[in-house]
């Protein structure tokens, strides 16, 4: 068996690029794992108008016919999939119904990794639609475990959870290129502090969880300015949140604009399972992470030297308020922040472990590289 000969690899994966898990987890690396000599096909289950159309409300009957649609997709990539070394299901292939075509898939040779980066296998309400949250399945998740050959997850405790159920499982943490980002000493220096916040309309809701300190922080420092990329129309009284669409484009002018940026979370298990993706953005991006001190945080986050960590309302304000008044501070935390991204989680680098994972799990499988 040899490695000279390139692997061909079918990404399925549930987003388009412009869903962050899918975007993380396989699109940024399809570049760098083509120059080391994987040939990559990506199929997405979602395209671009089902995507957007998840996450609105209403249009139940849309969202069905696009499903359908999707379905039909997908089975036309795997109708091809013995003309891959590797199966890589970023998530399950379906959003619905039991694993059984990825049983018969593993039963007839695939090779079949299984990609996730928060705990699916805790059931969690969808906000936009009661069928979606009907038809999820924790015990899918724990049923993939078993069946991949190799889960590959965010961080360390979505590995161990795979592992407890039976499944050999690996973690390979998120990369995150800061090149993609501006360089904030080139940025203009008179402009309103800005205080903000990243993510999907799914999640902003978290904002809530530490809207005492913000109240008072907008109320003492009238001069910061507030904004949320991504979460639709939210308000919070007192604070005047500024709101903007994302848009892949626009997320890296919009990271320009921040100083610092909040990453609260809830006290929960579902928590533990988030594997940073936010706090690293803004670290690569030379935004201040201002995050809750659980889970994969504590790993990601040196505090006070790359990001904060916070565990009670007092301490959100405190920090906060700390760092409205300190630019110096500022400005040290973002640079280190930022080197710290580039030394840990350069995309190339991760690449090069997902490569060498495939082919220590293709050589274990006893497929030949022919």
């Amino acid at each position: 068996m040899t490695r000279e000969r390139p692997l061909r690899v079918l990404f399925l994966t549930r987003y388009p690029i412009e869903g962050a898990s899918s975007r993380y987890r396989v699109f940024q690396y399809v570049p760098h794992l083509e120059v080391l000599g994987v040939r990559c096909t990506v199929q997405s289950f979602m395209d671009t108008a089902m995507y957007r159309m998840t996450l609105q409300s209403g249009s139940t009957l849309k969202k069905v016919w696009a499903t359908a649609r999707a379905v039909l997709s997908r089975l036309k990539a795997l109708s091809k999939w013995r003309s891959y070394d590797v199966i890589y299901m970023q998530r399950e292939l379906f959003p619905f119904g039991p694993p059984v075509l990825e049983r018969l898939l593993k039963k007839r040779g695939a090779v079949i990794f299984f990609d996730y980066d928060d705990a699916l296998f805790i059931k969690k309400p969808s906000r936009y639609n009661p069928i979606a949250t009907l038809l999820r399945s924790p015990e899918k998740t724990r049923d993939m475990f078993r069946i991949a050959d190799c889960t590959v997850a965010g961080n360390n405790w979505l590995r161990d959870s795979a592992r407890a159920e039976g499944g050999k499982a690996v973690t390979l943490e998120v990369a995150e290129d800061i090149s993609r980002y501006r360089n904030r000493s080139l940025l203009q220096r008179n402009r309103p502090i800005t205080i903000g916040w990243l993510g999907s309309p799914t999640t902003v809701k978290y904002l809530k969880l530490i809207q005492g300190p913000l109240q008072k922080l907008a109320s003492r420092y009238p001069g910061v300015r507030w904004e949320i990329i991504g979460g639709n129309e939210f308000t919070m009284d007192g604070v005047p949140w500024v709101n903007t669409a994302w848009s892949l484009e626009g997320e890296v002018e919009g990271l320009a604009r921040f100083d610092i940026g909040l990453m609260p979370l809830p006290w929960d298990e579902w928590s533990n399972g988030k594997s940073g993706g936010k706090a690293r953005t803004y670290m690569a991006a030379g935004v201040v992470p201002v995050c809750s001190a659980i889970g994969y945080n504590l790993e990601l986050i040196s505090h006070g030297e790359t990001g904060y960590l916070c565990e009670e309302n007092d301490d959100w304000f405190r920090v906060l308020s700390e760092l409205i008044e300190d630019r110096e501070q500022r400005k040290l935390v973002s640079e280190a922040a930022r080197t710290d991204v580039d030394v840990r989680f350069a995309p190339g680098r991760q690449a090069r472990a997902m490569r060498d994972l495939f082919y220590d799990v293709t050589e274990a499988r006893g497929v030949a590289h022919e």
